[in-house]
């Protein structure tokens, strides 16, 4: 039976607190936007409904496609074939919306953070950065479960 959830990000921390996610995002303060924006929307995606036979499918498509690419443990490309396939799969209006919903419910965690601030800022003007970040947000998720 198919069965649709949102996703618990991460899996293993089913609820996380307020100062981690903040604490979370400190820590990337310095680091690239790309990896800013993953990890924004690795936390903004929790509430996204996703068929669980459906993410399966099209994870293991674009962990495929990362295989096919040389080293699948190299540092994931927001904007290679991986991700964008996987962003193509799972498109839909309804779960951009929860996504953007879940973006906007950051806004205090960045509050003081200027380069996350900035980040946000970036992902919430730009949909289609943040669906791809998000894809990639779940693509990383998939291989750190594999290890």
């Amino acid at each position: 039976m198919n069965e649709t959830r949102t996703i618990d990000v991460p899996r293993y921390a089913g609820s996380v607190a307020r100062e981690t996610i903040r604490d979370w995002v400190r820590s990337l303060e310095r680091a690239e936007p790309s990896e800013q924006w993953t990890m924004l929307c690795f936390f903004a995606g929790r509430t996204v409904a996703i068929d669980d036979d459906e993410l399966n499918a099209a994870v293991r498509r674009a962990e495929l496609l990362l295989a096919a690419g040389g080293d699948p443990h190299r540092p994931l490309d927001p904007f290679g074939r991986a991700a964008t396939a996987l962003a193509d799969d799972l498109d839909a209006p309804e779960r951009r919306r929860q996504l953007r919903a879940g973006l906007e419910s950051l806004r205090d965690e960045v509050e003081g953070l200027r380069g996350a601030r900035e980040s946000l800022g970036l992902l919430l003007s730009d949909d289609d950065l943040a669906w791809q970040s998000f894809a990639t947000s779940l693509l990383a998720e998939a291989l750190a479960d594999e290890l």
